[in-house]
């Protein structure tokens, strides 16, 4: 019951006003079914056995009756059931897509974005097809069912014991299914996430694919990959499809057993025709509503997978939140003062492996400061405790004097512009993109983010400029001009701190020092922290930090670093050799 509350939390009134005239329609529709077979039941032992023709023509208009009802009925029971279950999937796919906007980027690493994609499409569809199953099928079986045996009992109780053997013989198998079912389809659906995870990195990845000449080896991982889902699939529905022979086979013996035994009993006197015909009505309604149940049960089956893999995704508590004491959280970020104090650490939950170590470092407001390090020196890891993208598990990390975990989310993170090392657009005009720095950025504050980021110029060279139209993740720019919007876009945040990590790597050495000029002239009290392979882009920083294997090596001026840092000078003389 738990769990139907958390899936059916925040369903909107009017879908649960259908999901509750769906089974009562439902209901009208099976009144009125059980009830012909008896009206049919009186047109063979009264009108047809006294030769009674107005009889017949009057218990036959009132059969046609019944049937347009329960055809109005049944029609009204799809529609409401229909619309009940894609209200049910519209609420359910957006909790989902609004929960999974509170992860931290631990919460996702856990789960994985093909996992999370599959989670809410292929598991939606399965709740919303198995809702739609419940609100209808899920009522109508049932009280088809009890109405079935029940009339039947009112015919002859005699000739009911049909059902004593039949009907927990077929439960029986039917649980037997389902148990067996179970994790056949867990794995199917893991395999999902596995084609999905092939599918979204061949075309994320498509221009290196194309340019390493990689197509025969992507076919067959993706024909790998589609062929253990087929394999899953088949292995989980060759369990399933023993549901209808058995059913099948519970049917015609039934009906068997009907015309033998209720055949002898009308020769005795103990049965009319007219009863054994509506008997054998019932036998079809009853094992109907039986084989209903058993296509409820095996999906059930398959969407238990899917509500145990959506559950999970609702109940994942997000690592990083916002403080409870609502008193004690600071919601203004006064300026760029950044302080590390014994800060470590781990992207897992052993601190032994920790790729930061003991971090201790002071950022005063306004400084420009350039990262430096090897690859896998936790450059990035280091400026990610900043904004919390995650959180140290030893040691604070604290912006103008206070802890950042103090901070609320929303007002820390608008204080933190960061550009990332992978340039990230969005579909839309140019306009549109550097509008998300600034929802309401005014035409000149956008032209004035792009002269400082050195992206006006080609901008305007564009058919539309700021209004061209750009692919999904800007495919029609090069990846400098990516970077430089992407810049633009940080710069209209206007923020106390900017991270550029490795975001001037596609430009060339002249752009990239028009940048940095327009960066300490254009933001003279934001904090600006350059992450760099090239030790020509912060060596006119006013404070150099080199990293290594997770720890500072080194701290100071680009004069002092050459001749105290033996990592420094080393790529230092060699970036020098390459010129």
């Amino acid at each position: 019951m738990n769990i139907f509350k958390k899936l059916l939390s925040g369903l909107e009134r009017k879908y649960k006003i259908y999901s509750c005239l769906a089974p009562l329609t439902m209901i009208g529709e099976v009144l009125m079914e059980t009830a012909i077979p008896l009206m049919m039941a009186k047109i063979i032992d009264v009108g047809i056995a006294e030769r009674n023709l107005s009889y017949v023509i009057k218990a036959g208009l009132i059969m046609v009756l019944m049937a347009i009802v329960s055809l109005a009925f049944g029609m009204l029971g799809a529609r409401f059931g229909a619309v009940a279950a894609l209200g049910f999937s519209r609420n359910l796919r957006r909790r989902l897509f609004s929960k999974i906007q509170t992860f931290s980027f631990g919460n996702i690493d856990r789960f994985s974005t093909s996992s999370l994609i599959t989670r809410l499409t292929t598991d939606v569809n399965n709740l919303q097809n198995t809702y739609q199953m419940l609100v209808r099928i899920c009522f109508r079986a049932p009280f088809m069912l009890i109405s079935g045996i029940a009339l039947s009992c009112f015919i002859s109780l005699r000739l009911s014991g049909i059902f004593a053997v039949s009907v927990p013989l077929l439960a029986v198998c039917l649980v037997l299914i389902a148990v067996t079912a179970y994790p056949r389809f867990r794995k199917m659906l893991e395999c999902y996430d596995g084609l999905n995870l092939t599918v979204q990195e061949n075309l994320t990845a498509i221009r290196v694919v194309k340019s390493f000449v990689r197509r025969d080896y992507e076919n067959s991982k993706f024909d790998s990959s589609a062929s253990s889902l087929r394999d899953a699939q088949v292995n989980a529905e060759k369990v399933v499809i023993l549901n209808a022979p058995i059913m099948q086979l519970v049917v015609y013996s039934c009906i068997i057993a009907a015309l033998w035994f209720g055949g002898n009993m009308i020769i005795t006197g103990h049965l009319k025709t007219g009863q054994l015909v509506s008997f054998l009505s019932y036998i079809g309604q009853i094992l109907m509503s039986l084989m209903m149940l058993s296509m409820i049960f095996i999906t059930m089956v398959l969407s238990r997978a899917s509500i145990q893999r959506i559950i999970e995704v609702l109940d994942e508590e997000a690592e990083i939140r916002n403080p409870e004491d609502k008193s004690k959280t600071y919601y203004k970020v006064a300026n760029g003062t950044i302080d590390f104090k014994n800060v470590s650490f781990s992207y897992s939950s052993d601190k032994s492996k920790a790729v930061l170590n003991d971090i201790n470092l002071h950022i005063e407001s306004g400084q420009m400061v350039g990262i430096i390090g090897g690859t896998g020196s936790s450059k990035t890891t280091l400026i990610s405790l900043i904004p919390r993208l995650y959180d140290a598990f030893q040691g604070s990390v604290s912006v103008a004097g206070v802890d950042v975990r103090k901070y609320d989310l929303k007002s820390l993170r608008d204080s933190v512009a960061i550009v990332l090392q992978k340039n990230l657009l969005f579909s839309g005009s140019i306009s549109d993109n550097l509008r998300w720095g600034k929802m309401d950025a005014s035409d000149e504050e956008i032209r004035q983010a792009c002269i400082a980021s050195d992206a006006d110029e080609f901008i305007r060279t564009l058919p539309a400029g700021y209004n061209t139209e750009l692919g999904q993740g800007g495919v029609n720019l090069s990846g400098g001009q990516k970077q430089r919007l992407c810049i633009a876009r940080a710069l209209l945040k206007n923020p106390a701190i900017l991270i550029l990590d490795d975001s001037t790597s596609a430009v060339d050495t002249a752009t990239d020092a028009r940048i940095r000029k327009a960066l300490r002239n254009s933001l003279p009290y934001t904090t600006k922290l350059i992450i760099a392979q090239r030790i020509s882009s912060v060596k006119d920083a006013d404070m150099i930090i080199v990293m290594d294997k997770g720890s500072v090596s080194g701290i100071g001026s680009h004069q002092q670093l050459l001749a105290e840092n033996k990592i420094y000078r080393e790529v230092y003389e060699s970036q020098q050799s390459q010129n």
